[in-house]
């Protein structure tokens, strides 16, 4: 008897960067692939109407990622992905907060298929990262199918 699984896994890079685009902070994180993100996979490969990922979204909660979640805990903003790319079985997703937008404290982030609600692909929690006014931050989050 043959037995497959495939699993889904990510990660993600934080970086920081003050008003003249010097690094103040950088992090390295594991997300959680929730439960919806799985249904949108499995849609996707029907065809189905479900709308790819499109944004991504950072906040202030630290409650700790479950599959269950189908939203940040505190959203603080949310952004059109800059870029999305496919390279074999491992998908990239890049995402500008620039000064203005998602200010605060972030400790989570998630990808999404729209400006608003929408579905959630993946989620994250991680330490504090403290985003002033001035601040940008770039998110590149890679999935992986395996």
């Amino acid at each position: 008897m043959f037995t497959e699984s495939i699993t889904v896994k990510g990660n993600l890079e934080v970086v920081l960067l003050d008003e003249s685009g010097l690094q103040k902070d950088y992090r390295e994180v594991k997300n959680l692939v929730v439960a919806a993100g799985k249904d949108v996979i499995a849609a996707r490969l029907l065809g189905n109407t479900l709308a790819v990922m499109s944004h991504m979204a950072v906040g202030s909660s630290n409650t700790a990622a479950a599959t269950s979640q189908t939203a940040l805990g505190s959203e603080l903003g949310r952004v059109a992905l800059s870029s999305s790319i496919r390279s074999s079985n491992t998908l990239t997703y890049q995402a500008t907060f620039p000064a203005g937008t998602g200010t605060g404290a972030l400790q989570e982030a998630g990808i999404f298929n729209a400006v608003s609600t929408g579905n959630m692909l993946c989620r994250t929690v991680f330490s504090a990262v403290n985003k002033a006014a001035g601040d940008t931050v770039v998110i590149t989050w890679n999935v992986t199918v395996a």
